[in-house]
């Protein structure tokens, strides 16, 4: 039976005055089924085509952090360690950091993991 499910889309956002943006990740969030998941790529020579002097290793550890604190990872301080809602409300909300998240889109579905890998195949690869 399909769930209803919300994601967005992580962008890195490398220079806000010029407002160019590269989809990085997706994150998405299934409460029935009690699933949050993220999943990121950066690719290096497609960022250095909008911002040649971008810090990379420093979007690769904000990227990493998503993903762990999606995952509940306890090592990820205190927001890994909320529920999925709030995990999720927070990893969406609106921020003016190198990495931003789109609005939240909504949709079904019956497994959010293979609509995760789905999604992050045609938004971000």
């Amino acid at each position: 039976m399909a769930e209803p499910f919300s994601y967005a889309i992580l962008r890195l956002v490398p220079d806000i005055e010029r407002g160019e943006q590269l989809n990085v990740g997706v994150v998405v969030f299934c409460r029935p089924l009690d699933f949050l998941g993220a999943r990121t790529a950066l690719d290096d020579d497609r960022a250095r085509a909008i911002a040649p002097n971008v810090d990379l290793e420093g979007a690769r550890r904000h990227l990493a952090a998503i993903e762990r604190v999606a995952a509940g990872d306890a090592g990820a301080g205190p927001i890994a360690e909320l529920d999925t809602t709030a995990r999720f409300h927070w990893l969406v909300a609106p921020s003016s950091t190198i990495v931003q998240p789109s609005e939240v889109h909504t949709g079904l579905c019956d497994d959010p993991r293979a609509c995760l890998d789905e999604l992050f195949e045609r938004l971000v690869r």
